[in-house]
């Protein structure tokens, strides 16, 4: 609350002289490119986000932002901060707990107001703000400075106070991820300058900004999310990681989560009939079809063998089921081109699988139960002819309290299921 007090007052004491036509066409410009970078990256900026955990979240909006200080007033430059931050919240990170975007907006505010503050008293005081000299050039790179160490310094203080378990090590993070804030805050000086003489070179610089985000975040996020080298999915130990996050999300915000694992019912003979390279190619088919099916913030991970699972944050069960309908559908209609034992290809028609549901926290109050409310089910949908879906069930009362008490705690935990859906 304290620093989004403070970025209000910033907002209305900074210079909020009249704003000129060609500082508002470089808001236009600037609002435009980081919205096209933010939906072009969209479909790796969350994942990097859970991936961040108790570590600062790293991304290039500061390179729009930068380059705006140097070309407009503070008072088009915060627009710009909120317009990103809750295009971001729209279609970057969907449901997530909002006084953390809040608080992001602000420290982006913040940060903005401190730099255009050091370019004020090093007598840059008109747009364009861009160095022509030595002197000049020192104090563009102090206002870069600047903005990046007030935003670094409030982003560790919040880690520590909202996050006492974290050590100062994992506030910190990674100082080498700081390097990608510095080629943001590069990269704006550039397009600042470019912006001010050959405007129509910035849709070009458009690429170069992408391939920045994917050769620099990517791998980043690769790293982090452990990604399987045969399917593209995320890892078992990724999805080990992001599930018990998810949850903790859902308790925050009195959300559920919707849990599916699958099994693909033909994979063993696959294996047996064509090789493990067919096997590997049908998998990843698979996997491919599950994530077209899935909504953007989805996790699919590869968990087993041919076991695979899917993670639905704010998913109910009408949700759940109709999700895993779509996939097994898409499933069942899959044609796969795959490699034979002898050198040539087959086509296999259909890639059908068995589905258990479950639904957090209807069925279970901890990952744990929750895995396995969902694994029994995928069990029940196996044994009762496979391609199909079995969503568990909350427990009953017993009949017969005898009975009850020589339940194993395992089995006392585990959900009753119920095959809702079948082919």
């Amino acid at each position: 609350m304290t620093i989004t007090t403070l970025a209000v007052r910033s907002t209305a004491a900074g210079p909020n002289s009249g704003v000129t036509h060609s500082e508002w066409v470089a808001f236009a410009v600037l609002a435009v490119a980081s919205t096209l970078h933010l939906e072009c990256a969209r479909g790796i900026e969350r994942r990097r986000e859970m991936a961040a955990n108790t570590s600062p979240h790293t991304n290039l909006k500061c390179l729009w932002i930068f380059a705006a200080l140097l070309l407009m007033p503070l008072s088009l430059v915060i627009p710009l901060v909120v317009l990103s931050y809750t295009y971001s919240w729209f279609r970057v990170y969907g449901r997530t707990v909002a006084h953390r975007k809040v608080f992001s907006t602000a420290t982006y505010i913040l940060a903005s107001a401190a730099s255009a503050a050091v370019l004020r008293a090093g007598g840059l005081l008109e747009a364009p703000r861009l160095p022509t000299g030595f002197w000049s050039l020192l104090v563009v790179l102090a206002a870069a400075a600047t903005w990046w160490l007030v935003n670094y310094a409030l982003v560790i203080g919040a880690i520590l106070l909202s996050s006492p378990e974290a050590t100062a090590r994992e506030a910190l993070g990674d100082l080498s991820n700081q390097l990608v804030v510095c080629a943001g805050l590069g990269l704006g000086i550039a397009i600042a300058a470019v912006q001010t003489s050959y405007p129509w070179v910035v849709p070009v610089l458009m690429v170069t900004v992408l391939a920045l985000h994917r050769d620099l975040l990517l791998p980043q996020y690769q790293r982090a999310a452990g990604i399987d080298n045969k399917t593209g999915l995320a890892t078992s130990s990724y999805w080990a990681s992001a599930v018990p996050a998810e949850l903790a999300r859902a308790d925050t915000l009195r959300s559920t989560v919707g849990l599916l694992m699958l099994d693909l019912d033909k994979f063993k003979e696959i294996n047996d009939t064509y090789g493990h390279p067919a096997g590997d190619e049908a998998l990843r088919a698979a996997g491919e079809a599950i994530r077209a099916e899935v909504r953007n913030g989805d996790l699919v991970a590869r968990v087993g063998g041919d076991e695979l699972a899917v993670l639905l944050p704010g998913a109910f069960e009408s949700e759940v089921l109709e999700i895993a309908e779509r996939i097994r559908e898409r499933l069942v209609g899959l044609t796969v081109a795959v490699s034979t034992t002898d050198g040539g290809t087959t086509t296999l028609d259909g890639v059908p699988a068995s589905f258990g549901a479950a639904v957090y926290p209807e069925v279970a109050s901890t990952m744990d139960q929750l895995i396995l409310a969902a694994d029994d089910a995928l069990l029940t949908a196996k044994r009762s002819g496979r391609n199909q879906i079995v969503v568990a069930r909350p427990n009953q009362p017993a009949d017969h309290p005898a009975l009850e008490a020589d339940k194993t705690p395992e089995q006392e935990s585990a959900p009753e299921t119920d095959q809702r859906l079948t082919p």
